[in-house]
């Protein structure tokens, strides 16, 4: 599969995943459904942590760009479910 070409891309080289969700979250607010996302992410974790956070959210996830890159993407979605601003891996009201 092709990964479409970023709308955003938001760097979280560095950072641990919660803060890195903290980050994503965050530079998607008031971005349009449809956009596509690419998130660098070199937290060994964000291979599991990235697709979970987009099953929770709605958001779809379109997997890693490239074989060997730490860049992932996903495509917003229209009626994807608030996450709390302190706590992106929280659903906003749970």
């Amino acid at each position: 599969m092709t990964v479409p070409a970023p709308d955003l891309t938001v760097d979280g080289t560095g950072l641990l995943c919660v803060t890195l969700l903290l980050r994503l979250r965050k530079e998607i607010d008031g971005v349009e459904p449809g956009a596509v996302v690419h998130v660098v992410a070199t937290d060994p974790a964000a291979p599991l942590d990235l697709p979970a956070w987009c099953h929770m959210t709605g958001h779809e996830y379109l997997g890693r760009v490239g074989a060997d890159s730490p860049v992932f993407a996903l495509r917003l979605t229209a009626d994807a479910l608030p996450t709390r601003s302190d706590a992106p891996w929280h659903r906003a009201g749970g």
